[in-house]
């Protein structure tokens, strides 16, 4: 593997990995404050944090199916290695592995979860449009998608993703 794409994918999997911290440790500050007590109100009537064990996924689907969760976790992350991996270290592809690390340890940080509790801990809650209680890992899915979308649709063209394409021969 040639040094700059090396130096692009440890890059990578360095920020996914100071995320994943992140995320763990506000779910840990969440668990330690949180669980079993009030609500802690930070704008009336709009957002508070509230501690949830949530052992679906969003909006409480598929309940209890952590083996599912795992399974699909382990091949959401297999994925976004193999486009980084086929991505060319390039200082216009470094969106996608920004975008990578974002997605990996949102995915991660939930797997973690699910694998060492059974569930994933949620605790922030938009009580003024009844959102479901979410977490940071969900916030990094939710923005790297985010991101993804515009950036594939508005920003690169079909070219850009010549990479993709199998080498005939």
């Amino acid at each position: 593997m040639k040094e700059k794409k090396k130096t692009y994918l440890i890059w990578t999997a360095g920020s996914a990995l100071a995320l994943v911290l992140i995320d763990q440790l506000a779910k840990y500050l969440a668990a330690a404050n949180l669980r079993g007590k009030e609500d802690i109100i930070l704008i009336p009537r709009v957002f508070q944090l509230h501690y949830l064990e949530n052992r679906g996924a969003a909006f409480g689907l598929f309940q209890n199916q952590k083996i599912v969760f795992l399974v699909l976790c382990a091949v959401f992350l297999a994925g976004v290695a193999w486009f980084l991996y086929k991505t060319p270290p390039s200082s216009r592809y470094i969106p996608f592995y920004a975008l990578g690390a974002g997605l990996s340890a949102g995915a991660l940080g939930n797997g973690i979860d699910r694998l060492l509790h059974g569930y994933v801990v949620d605790f922030f809650y938009f009580s003024l449009i009844d959102f479901p209680v979410f977490n940071v890992a969900d916030i990094y899915v939710v923005v790297s998608s985010i991101c993804l979308f515009i950036y594939v649709c508005f920003v690169y063209q079909e070219e850009d993703f010549s990479f993709m394409q199998r080498k005939k021969g």
